[in-house]
């Protein structure tokens, strides 16, 4: 079975085919700017993401600051330091915008220790808060 092409030449049934290098040309001419419009979509989500990401990192490391503030500050204050100390190293470990609170009754001492974190226009102010409980040290027995 035999068909003529427009061209004029007899062929066996298939079309003529085009070289490789030819193909590769039309497909490259077909996806121009491809590339250029899925950046320009991608691009965006991917810096959200990223910016959500340091909000997280930036929170967790607040809390683990945070943390540590409220520890000294227990330790401090069952060790029979006065608050006023207490407010200093929590400021010290936790910076100058956290503030504490000390409590507890005869035999313990709660100190509780906040702080804001800024998100920046990706999320409102967070709030990291941790509280410690330390029994306070007796100056009895003490050899």
């Amino acid at each position: 079975m035999t068909t003529e092409h427009a061209a004029g030449g007899v062929g066996h049934g298939r079309a003529p085919r085009c070289s490789g290098l030819v193909r590769l040309r039309e497909l490259r001419q077909d996806d121009r700017g491809a590339v250029t419009a899925e950046l320009a979509v991608a691009l965006p989500a991917v810096v959200l993401v990223l910016a959500a990401l340091l909000v997280v990192v930036v929170a967790g490391v607040s809390q683990v600051r945070v943390v540590d503030a409220a520890r000294a500050g227990a330790r401090a204050a069952s060790a029979g330091e006065s608050d006023g100390r207490v407010h200093e190293i929590v400021a010290q470990l936790a910076g100058s915008s956290a503030s504490a609170a000390v409590g507890g009754d005869g035999s313990w001492v709660i100190v509780t220790v906040r702080a804001s974190v800024t998100g920046g226009w990706f999320s409102g102010p967070l709030t990291v808060s941790a509280t410690a409980t330390a029994r306070v040290e007796s100056s009895t027995g003490v050899p």
